[in-house]
């Protein structure tokens, strides 16, 4: 791989870490999260505009997908009120691999090589280390952080065969985006009956721009991979884990211990060797 495309894997890690900063550090994270989507659902529009409709047989797969990320929002959000971002991010990103790699083995019957059975006990490891000892993170946020990472394995397997039924892979984005910006909502004012967002409130500005980093990591990696090759991309990003627990350290007041750090490297080079 070139340096730029190694540069843009590593940049849109940090990106991504940045974004679930911007959520653990908000005070009501579920309105953060809805608000954050705001952004996503504004750049996305003009796009769904822009291409032809989806074909029929794909509505099901967006529909579905969409619900599968407002899940994967709710659980995310719960996750990080009983959790602090350098324990729960690991532990999110550590299982999508995991079961991501696990799928392939029962449903396909894939087989692994000794670099991707070496990352499935390093990523387990990692995620133990974490999860056990001092200092480990809460059971409320472990198993939230695990439910969170079992719906984005969900989701991306949807996604992968919805984008199948479409010709354009840009057409399927827009509409999940902007569908999700509608569901994300819809859920708020049910569970919480009144949503308020003041545009002269600071806290609505930050949220929007921790939508708006995400949406640019999003198409920082679609640059990574138009650029190079899609597995190695895909597991640069996962140093993502230790982007997290260095960013809650410097910003939000998280300890920033050497199990931590130990453990969020042990998780980054297992899905490395996965991604190989």
């Amino acid at each position: 791989m070139s340096a730029v495309v190694i540069g843009l894997a590593l940049f849109a890690a940090i990106l991504h870490a940045t974004w679930n900063a911007f959520l653990r550090n908000g005070g009501d994270r579920l309105w953060t999260v809805t608000v954050m989507s705001f952004a996503s659902t504004v750049l996305t529009l003009p796009f769904v505009l822009i291409y032809p409709l989806p074909v029929s047989d794909a509505w099901l797969y967006f529909v579905l997908s969409t619900i599968l990320q407002l899940g994967y929002s709710i659980f995310l959000v719960a996750a990080y009120r009983y959790g602090e971002l350098g324990q729960v991010y690991p532990i999110v990103r550590g299982t999508v691999p995991l079961l991501g790699t696990s799928g392939g083995l029962v449903i396909t019957g894939d087989t692994l090589n000794s670099y991707q059975n070496a990352g499935v006990v390093l990523i387990a490891l990692g995620i133990m280390s974490l999860a056990l000892g001092r200092g480990r993170a809460s059971a409320s946020s472990i198993l939230f952080a695990l439910a969170t990472g079992a719906i984005i394995a969900a989701y991306a397997t949807v996604d992968s065969m919805g984008y199948g039924k479409q010709d354009k892979a840009g057409s399927s984005t827009a509409w999940v985006l902007v569908l999700y910006g509608l569901f994300l909502p819809t859920a708020y004012l049910a569970l919480r009956q009144r949503l308020v967002v003041d545009f002269r409130a600071p806290g609505t500005w930050k949220a929007l721009g921790g939508g708006l980093v995400a949406m640019v990591a999003y198409g920082v990696v679609a640059a990574a991979f138009a650029l190079g090759p899609a597995g190695p991309i895909t597991a640069l990003r996962k140093t993502s884990v230790v982007f997290a627990v260095l960013i809650g350290w410097m910003f939000l007041g998280e300890a920033l211990s050497v199990r931590r750090i130990f453990a969020c490297q042990i998780v980054a080079v297992g899905a490395f060797l996965l991604g190989l």
